[in-house]
Parts: C-alpha cells; structure tokens; sequence
C-alpha cells in the first residue's frame, strides 16, 4: 500500500486546481464603484498589515522551539526525540500559516465584488461569497493533503525509514507546528475582531444609535479587518490543523491496530475521494430571488449532505479493496483478519455524526428554528433576560453534541473490533491488541473527509458579513443590505456548524492521540504504569486539565475585553473631539482604532498560546506521564463541553439579533433591539475567540505531551 500514497500528490493537485478556478470566478466580478474599490483597499490594507505583524511576533516563537527540539533531537542522539521532529514541528507551522494567509487573501478580494454581485440579485451575491469560501476550503484541504503525502514520501522512499511505527509517531508530531500556529492566529484574530466588532456596536449602535458598518463610526473599517484576520484567516488556521490532525493520529493508531501501512493509505484515500464529492456537492449551491432563511438553509445542505451521502458510497468500495486480504495482523500474527466492514461502518459514524452535528447546531443557533427566535422573545423584557436566556440555550446544545460524539465512539470503536488481550503460550498477559482505536480515528476523518465544502458554507459567511458593510459604507440601495444580511445570517449558522465539526473532530482525534502518548510512553521504559482514574496523579492531572480549559478561557475572553476597552474610548473621543462626525461632513480616523485592534491583539495572544505548551510540560515533570494522561483527558472532557456551549451562545446571540433587525419585537433602535446588542456583543468573545479557540487548545496540549514524552521519561522513569 505504500507504493500508491502518490495518490496524495493527486488529490492536492485536484483540490487546488479547483481552488484556482474559483480564485479566477470570484476576480472576474466587478468590483463596483470607485467608492466600494476605496473601501475595499482600507480593509485589505489593514487585514494584510496585520497579518504581517503577526508573523513577526510569532517567527521568534517558533524559532525558540525549533531550536529546543533539535537540541533534544540531536543531543539525545534520537532516543527523547526523533531527528526529524523540528523540521516536521516547522513545516507544519508554515502550511498552517499559508492556509490563513490564502484565504484571507482571496476574502479580501471578494468583498466589495459580492456587494455589487447582490446589486444584482441574490443568487449572485451567494455565488461569489460562496466562491470565496470554497477557495478556502480547497486550499485548506489541498495544503494538508501535499503537507501528509510529501512527508510520508520522504520519510518512507528519501530517508528509508521502513517501520509504519516509526513513520506513524514522526508525522504525529507535524500536527503540534499546525496547532501551535492555529491558536496563535484562532486567539490574535479573535481578540482582533471582537475587540472591534464590541467597540463598535457599543458606541455606534447602543449609545449614538447609528446603524451597524455606518461610515460615520471610526471602529467600522476595523470591524470589517477583523472579520478577515479572524473569522477567515483564524479559521483557515484552525481546521487546517483539524483536518491534518484527524489523518495523522489514524496513521499512529494504524499500527497500534496491527493495519501497517494499509491502515495509513485508507484516510488519505477518504481525503482524496471526499475532495471530489465536495466538488460536486458545491456545484448544488444555488437560491431564487428573496429565498427565506430556510430555503437559504436548505440550499447549502443540500450541498453539504450530498458531499456526505457520495463520500458514505465511495468509501465502502475503498474500504473493501484497502483490506480485502490483509490477513492477520502486521504485528501480532496470531491475530484473526480484517473486520474491513467494521472498519467502513467506523467511517458511516463519523460522517453521520458530521452531519448531526451540524443539523442540531444549526438547529440551536438559526433564526429559522425555536431556539433563537425564543431567545430574541427574551429581549422584550431587558438586558439581563436575554443575557440568561443565551447562557442556557448554549448549555442545553452542548447536550446534543456530546451525545452524537459519546455515540460515534462507541459505535466506531466496538465495530471496528474493538480490543483483544494477548497473552503467551503459558496464559500470561503480554499487552492488549486495540483496532477499535483505529476505528475510532477513521471515525473522526470521515466526519472531516468532505471538508472542502463543509469549511466553504463556513468560511463564506464573513465575506457576505464584509459586504454588508461595504453596501452601507458606500451607501449602496438598502436592498442590497438586506440581502447581504440574509447571507450574513445564514452565515453565523454555517460558522457555528464549521466550529461544530471541529470540535467534534477534535474530541475523536483527542482520544486517538491521548492512546499515542500512552503507547510512546510505555514504547520509552519498561516500568508498568498506572493510568486507573484511582490514581492521584492522574486524577490530580484531570483537575488540572479542566482548570487549564476556564482560566484558557478567561484569560482570552480578558483579552478583548481590555482591547475592546481601548476601542470603545477612541470611539467615544473622536465623537467627542472631532466635530462634524455625526452630521458626516468629517472624516474618522480610522486608522487609529486598527491600530489599537492590532497592538491588543499582537500583545494579548501570546499568553494563551503559551499556556497551552507550558502546563502539559510542567505537569509531565511534576506529576509524571500518569499526570499527563489525566490532563489530557480532563482538558478534552472540560474544553468539547465549554467550546459546544460557548460557540452555539454567541451565534444564537447574534442571530437573535438579526431576527429583531427584520423588524420582530419592534425593529431596529427599539429596546428590545439594544438589549440583542449588548446579547450579541457577549456572544462575540464566545463564539469567535474563546469557544473555537479550545478545540486547538485540546489537541495542542496532546502533541505538545508526545513531543516532550521522550524527556517526561527521562526524568521520571529512566
């Protein structure tokens, strides 16, 4: 099987291909009018002037690191850590940051042009912003798939290294260089646009009673910024490292499953067959003139679920031709053949799971559904009754996610085979053989297998967002806002479903990468641990992790509060010191709130990124591997349950608020309406900063404890 992973090189050409071709659809539209190109530029200018500040900040970072993994690598002479590691820690950084970077890019591009496509019709507007969006998640998927392949290749054919083993624990390690860029970018661009997005509304909405994106409001050109540096470019980042992620802790868990390289090829496969259904599926996006939410709604599902229902068909043929004959087990002979459609109906949970995930999430935040038109009911009655009702609909989703999850394992993993002891000719007990394990890996990429067009639903949102802001600063006819605003809406929903499959993939992966580190922890020494929930130290350790998980929280949701803080005080004093603002005969200032937004953002998200590499190292030298083990799995537990909640209450806020814009429960400016603000400026730190930031917190914490494994070892067991 390994002689065919070129297949990969196929796959990346297929999807970027597909990405250049929507790159030229979406630069063939017009851009509009002098004024939209001016706006436009400002946004652009500020999104690229932020991103490459942010690079800078976090090169010395990266630099640091790499340089103490190769002195561990190579002062070790392999035995703490595999030579490669810190090459595999960079490169995995670097494509992390070319995902983001890409299609912040190309978002930037296609505002203004799905404004002026909306000056046209509705259909039109939603193909250029979905255009976007599929650049993104093509380039996304094709980033990752090259990244897989070209490491395998030169692992397998440059540097000889023949044991799947070995080959499986190196590529693991990829995946800390994407998480750790992940979070820089998910955590700095979060606090860069809620920091924005609160100042803004708080003054301009709530206190000057302007609308949202007026011209007149010196945080709008900021707001805008932040919605590419954050929602696309933070997002590209994050479900990068997800979808690599996913792919590469199957390929450990191969192994401990006895599947060889056979076991490596299946995922790549899936990757490379869900790239082709998400092509066909996202030729199925398309809506009539003044569609509902609904029929908006049904419309990309329809695109999504067939991408799901064509991956579910190909991956049975897949499955059967990647194991059909594979007899035995690679490294227990004894051991029966391959359950080959266990392992498919491993794949069928995680892509039902996918799309569960994805209905009850859209079910929980879209004004289309009860949830959050009951939540937009509450503001009738103030401030603190939406503020309550919001927390508890964001409570009561998590239900649903965990239970799909909870499912999906054990259904993935018994069907996959679950575990076998293996004991001696005398009857001893040797060590326990587990392919349920693998099935519970394939499970989390299957639910990611079609995520080209998954991350296009979502990553299109905030370029509609940007139009509706350019339609209003450039005083566009207001029809056009209004169909901005039904994609924008529709937005917020298929950005909570984005998170969702994220975070669901996350906890899989999560798991599949905890049994990683427990197999190169008892792979490093011959002393029997005891990893029993009994034990203090893992018991301590599982404390530790859901406290990392709330003071993670808090400290991100500190961060836009103090920049926000900053925004809010630039605005109120340009209102104040700069006549004529109001009656639009000056000109804000810009610039001035972009650079707040900037400096907040560059100087709040390095503690947060940090933390989530110091507490696993410093838990391992205190606490031991057994204290890691239960971080890890007390940060997994906490950080799935507060990331559902988080993210499903801001975006049901949000929509909340857009419901009452359509003019329920008195339209805009009425009280009603200011108490969905001040909701919706809550939910912003929750669903665009903190909740989908944890997701990358979880499995950072877990590479990061397989990289340090060999020195946690050392010290402890050696």
């Amino acid at each position: 099987m390994e002689n065919l992973f070129w297949i990969g090189f196929v796959g990346a050409a297929l999807a970027g291909g597909y990405a250049l071709l929507q790159t030229k659809k979406v630069l063939s539209f017009s851009e509009g009018t002098s004024r939209m190109k001016q706006i436009a530029g400002a946004i652009r200018e500020g999104a690229n002037a932020y991103l490459h500040r942010q690079y800078k900040t976090v090169l010395p970072v990266f630099a640091v690191i790499f340089v103490i993994l190769t002195v561990m690598a190579f002062a070790s002479g392999g035995k703490m850590l595999s030579k490669f590691t810190p090459f595999a820690f960079l490169t995995g950084g670097i494509w992390s940051l070319l995902a983001g970077f890409i299609g912040m890019k190309i978002a930037t591009h296609a505002n203004a042009r799905t404004a002026q496509a909306a000056s046209e019709g509705l259909n039109r507007g939603l193909r250029v912003a979905f255009s976007a969006g599929s650049v993104m998640g093509f380039t996304v998927v094709a980033l990752g798939i090259l990244d897989i392949t070209l490491w395998f290749v030169l692992l397998r054919y440059v540097f000889g290294v023949t044991s799947d083993t070995m080959i499986g624990n190196i590529m693991v390690m990829n995946g800390m260089g994407a998480s750790f860029m992940a979070l820089f970018a998910r955590v700095g661009g979060g606090i860069y646009t809620k920091a924005a997005d609160v100042g803004a509304d708080l003054v301009g909405k709530v206190e000057k009673k302007i609308p949202e994106d007026d011209p007149r409001n010196p945080a709008t050109i900021a707001d805008n910024v932040g919605d590419n540096v954050g929602d696309v470019a933070g997002m590209g980042a994050d479900l990068y490292e997800s979808y690599v992620g996913s792919i590469l802790a199957t390929f450990a868990l191969s192994a401990i499953g006895g599947y060889g390289f056979a076991g490596m090829f299946l995922p790549m496969m899936l990757a490379v067959t869900g790239i082709l259904c998400s092509i066909i599926g996202a030729q199925l996006v398309r809506v009539k003139e003044n569609a509902t939410q609904k029929t908006l709604l049904r419309t990309l599902r329809t695109g999504t679920y067939t991408a799901a229902a064509l991956s579910a068909v190909l991956a049975l043929p897949l499955t059967y031709l990647t194991f059909h004959g594979v007899e035995g087990s690679t490294v227990f002979p004894g051991i029966a053949g391959t359950n080959w459609f266990g392992i498919y109906a491993a794949i069928l949970s995680g892509l039902a799971a996918g799309c569960m995930i994805g209905f009850f999430t859209e079910f929980f935040t879209s004004e289309s559904y009860r949830p959050t038109r009951n939540l937009a009911a509450t503001s009738q009655t103030g401030y603190a009754t939406i503020i309550i009702g919001g927390i508890s609909l964001g409570m009561e989703s998590a239900l649903t996610s965990i239970l799909i999850v909870c499912a999906a394992v054990l259904v993935s993993y018994f069907a996959a085979g679950g575990s076998t002891a293996i004991v001696d000719a005398n009857g001893h007990f040797l060590e326990t053989f587990n392919r349920g394990l693998y099935g519970i890996g394939i499970a989390g990429v299957g639910m990611l297998s079609t995520l080209g067009i998954t991350l296009a639903t979502d990553a299109y949102g905030p370029v509609a967002d940007n139009a509706g802001g350019i339609a209003q600063m450039a005083g566009m006819d207001p029809v056009v806002r209004e169909r901005t605003d039904a994609l924008d809406s529709l937005g917020n929903t298929t950005a909570a479903t984005g998170k969702g499959f994220a975070i669901g993939s996350a906890s899989l992966t999560s798991l599949a990468l905890l049994v990683s580190y427990v197999n190169i922890i008892q792979d490093k020494t011959d002393a029997v641990l005891n990893f029993s929930i009994i034990n203090p130290t893992v018991l301590i350790g599982m404390f530790i992790g859901a406290m990392l998980v709330f003071v993670f929280s808090a400290v991100t949701m500190n961060g836009v509060e103090r920049a926000a803080q900053k925004v809010v005080i630039e605005v109120r004093r340009q209102f104040r010191e700069i006549p004529g603002i109001l009656e639009g005969t000056a000109t804000p200032e810009y610039g001035k709130c972009v650079s707040i937004c900037t400096k907040g953002a560059l100087r709040e998200m390095v503690v947060p990124a940090c933390m989530a590499v110091i507490v696993p190292i410093l838990a391992g030298l205190i606490l031991g591997p057994t204290g890691v083990v239960g971080l890890l799995a007390g940060v997994s537990v906490a950080g799935f349950a507060v990331s559902v909640f988080m993210s499903n209450a801001g975006g049901a806020w949000d929509n909340a608020k857009k419901y009452i814009e359509e003019g329920h429960f008195g339209g805009k400016g009425s009280k009603p309406h200011k108490a969905s603000v001040v909701g919706d400026t809550i939910g912003d730190p929750f669903k665009d900063t903190s909740g989908p930031s944890l997701n990358i917190l979880i499995k950072l914490c877990a590479t990061v404890s397989i990289v340090f494994s060999g020195l946690i070892a050392l010290i402890h067991l050696l």
